[in-house]
């Protein structure tokens, strides 16, 4: 059924009031740990009233799930464009996964805080899933056409588990400023890539 020009404008308003909830959220989340972020916070930092966000978002742990899935297609987008390319290298591809998340502070502290300590209900829990099975798919399907011999699914695992490993590591490093920190882990992160290239072209992966 076509939608009427006022039925357009009423879906374009409520976009555009989602969007700005969700804009509110990715920056408290970013600001403060989960836990310390209310629904009242998200309502005052939006300028929206708390029964209209409760019309569009349950409760906090879905919204910061929107928040991250935002973060997510983001940087999917990003790698996509790499894997597209025929000439990057397994280099190129953990560059910008690490790139993308030291740029986006906020995405890497809402994508780490459930990998160390969250609980999440069932739902949210396949949501961060399909999330994970995206990125992972992409490495897997990176390095089949580096090498189409063979399995790369646990190296593709290993690969998103020493990017993270990396940055969840150093991040805090002591004694540094920020752009000392971030030059060493890009450094770990090109070492890191360059054992993974090395593994892939040799075929012995699974």
């Amino acid at each position: 059924m076509k939608q009427t020009p006022f039925a357009k404008l009423k879906e374009k308003e409520r976009k555009a009031r989602q969007n700005l909830i969700v804009n509110a959220a990715e920056r408290l989340f970013s600001a403060k740990p989960f836990p310390k972020v209310s629904m009242r916070d998200i309502a005052d930092e939006s300028g929206i009233s708390l029964s209209s966000i409760y019309r569009y978002f349950p409760d906090q742990e879905s919204l910061f799930i929107e928040a991250l899935t935002r973060g997510a297609n983001k940087i999917q987008t990003r790698l996509d464009k790499v894997i597209k390319d025929k000439g990057a290298t397994v280099e190129d591809l953990a560059a910008t996964f690490v790139s993308f998340l030291i740029e986006n502070d906020p995405y890497f502290r809402m994508m780490t805080h459930f990998m160390l300590d969250g609980v999440l209900n069932t739902a949210s829990v396949e949501k961060l899933n399909r999330i994970e099975r995206v990125l992972l798919n992409q490495f897997n399907a990176f390095f089949s056409r580096l090498n189409p011999e063979g399995s790369h699914r646990l190296t593709a695992h290993a690969f998103f588990a020493a990017l993270n490993g990396i940055l969840i590591t150093y991040r805090n490093y002591p004694g540094r400023d920020i752009e000392d920190v971030h030059k060493h882990m890009k450094q770990l992160v090109s070492v890191m890539a360059s054992m993974f290239s090395l593994t892939i072209a040799s075929g012995n992966t699974r």
